[in-house]
């Protein structure tokens, strides 16, 4: 049992990555095409290892990012905490899928992540420029979804994380 564990460090390394990468600055012509790596790396996890990855390691994980953007305290966790919810109910479906269908329900999610996060900004009072291109970084998630599934499929099995 404890050969499964030894390599755990590699999922808290995998979403500091995805952080830092959703938090580096890019030019403001590229910002609103940044994919939410966050969100697809704790996706990723939540269908690859259901039972060694929960809500509490994401919404930490999304409380870091709040506070690294300046958002209302919760905001990106409330989003990310219900598309993983999602996953780990339905892990099994989705991991027997084509890569077009779990794509297309990556998608989905993102989609819903941001509508949240809007949601909660309009509470707030905050508003958003381009509507069109505030939900672009959901579709480019969808089309990166195979990389980064192959990629941390990859590292998961070398590392022989079960």
């Amino acid at each position: 049992m404890m050969t499964h564990c030894k390599n755990y460090w590699v999922v808290p390394v995998s979403l500091s990555i995805a952080l830092v990468l959703t938090i580096m600055p890019l030019p403001p012509h590229l910002q609103p095409f940044r994919p939410d790596w966050l969100s697809l790396v704790v996706l990723y996890w939540g269908m690859a290892i259901p039972s060694r990855f929960g809500l509490g390691l994401a919404c930490l994980f999304a409380l870091l990012l709040d506070v690294s953007q300046g958002t209302l305290l919760g905001q990106h966790a409330f989003g990310l905490c219900l598309i993983l919810y999602v996953v780990l109910r339905m892990h099994r479906q989705v991991r027997v899928s084509s890569f077009i269908q779990q794509a297309l329900f990556i998608a989905v999610l993102l989609l819903l992540k941001q509508l949240l996060v809007l949601w909660v900004d309009g509470i707030v009072g905050r508003s958003v420029e381009n509507l069109w291109l505030y939900f672009a970084p959901s579709l480019i998630g969808m089309l990166l979804w195979p990389f980064v599934f192959i990629i941390l499929r990859d590292i998961r099995r070398s590392l022989h994380i079960r």
